[in-house]
């Protein structure tokens, strides 16, 4: 059986990316084959499709950190012939043979079964980002926060875990701030959900205070940086952050004062290897009270594999709005 995809190599200086015709003997090991449906381009696919993104472990490679489609065989007794399934995060696309293909053999243990209520290809519009901003959500809640405490702000409000973010936040009832840098964007947000926008210099900006007047109830963070230092001064008392991300930076300028003085809290989250049975947490709730409205309308675009590598290098110069979804069988 042969099948397409998108191959990234590297030898010495030489770096080169393409779709090509590989055969099934080609696939690695592994216990469920699924023919892939849809696949989505997230920023670490980004960094994997650059010379310089420093993230594939080893040559030639296939990235794509997610996929949905169906299982076309299986050595696993948890998963039979027509399951539809997801995969994100783990080694796919950076160690291990990933999304950016027609077909991809997968460890059982990373494979889940696509819950009532998703599509593959909304599963897809979700992605590694929407699934972020459905796993800091729920770690926000986990902390307590609820919609009647006051705004929550989403920083990065327009790429794709922030615009995921608001639109999953507006669903639940929260009032929504979002902040981004692209000043032709502020309707989007708007359309999304957000009631209030943000410039990216005001939520950046370095202030010598390590306190300021208490303005958030929460905060999803897939920015860091001197963004996150903003949010930790700004934050209610009880308030938390949840922090996903380093597109602005990893050293963040901060004190003390907001965890001891007010109680605020700083929660990592991390999608790659999150336990299987909290993964099918948040995926149920992505089916259901977080399933954003007009999911595929308002926050996806479509490509083929042939516009892979251009998303790549757009993703990377901050240049995607919302979600980009690869079209492979759906």
């Amino acid at each position: 059986m042969s099948y397409r995809a998108l191959v990234v190599n590297k030898t010495g200086d030489d770096f080169s990316i393409g779709v090509q015709q590989l055969d099934e003997a080609n696939l690695p090991a592994g216990d469920v084959t699924i023919r892939v449906e849809w696949s989505s381009v997230n920023y670490k696919d980004g960094l994997a499709c650059s010379p310089a993104g420093r993230l594939i472990r080893n040559y030639p490679m296939v990235p794509g950190i997610d996929l949905a489609g169906r299982v076309v065989s299986s050595a696993s007794s948890r998963f039979k012939e027509g399951d539809a399934v997801v995969v994100i995060g783990y080694d796919v696309g950076v160690a291990h043979p990933g999304g950016f293909a027609e077909l991809a053999r997968i460890p059982e243990g990373w494979v889940a079964h696509l819950p009532a209520g998703l599509t593959a290809k909304e599963a897809m519009a979700l992605g590694t980002a929407g699934f972020t901003a459905a796993q800091s959500i729920d770690a926000l809640e986990r902390a307590g926060l609820r919609p009647d405490q006051g705004a929550v702000i989403v920083t990065g409000a327009t790429g794709g875990v922030g615009s995921t973010a608001v639109s999953m936040l507006a669903g639940l009832g929260y009032t929504v701030a979002g902040s981004t840098g692209k000043d032709s964007e502020h309707q989007f947000l708007r359309d999304l959900g957000a009631s209030e926008v943000l410039s990216r210099e005001e939520v950046s900006a370095e202030s010598p205070r390590p306190l300021e007047g208490e303005r958030w109830a929460g905060a999803v963070d897939p920015v860091g940086g001197s963004t996150t230092a903003y949010l930790l001064r700004t934050m209610k008392r009880n308030g938390s952050v949840a922090l996903s991300g380093l597109t602005g930076g990893t050293a963040i300028a901060t004190t003390v004062m907001p965890f001891i003085l007010r109680n605020v809290n700083l929660l990592g989250i991390d999608s790659v290897f999150l336990a299987m049975d909290r993964r099918l947490e948040i995926w149920q709730r992505c089916a259901t009270d977080l399933k954003p409205k007009g999911l595929l309308d308002s926050i996806a675009h479509e490509t083929g594999l042939e516009g892979v590598e251009a998303a790549t290098k757009a993703i990377l110069q901050g240049q995607i709005k919302g979600r980009t979804l690869v079209r492979l069988g759906g």
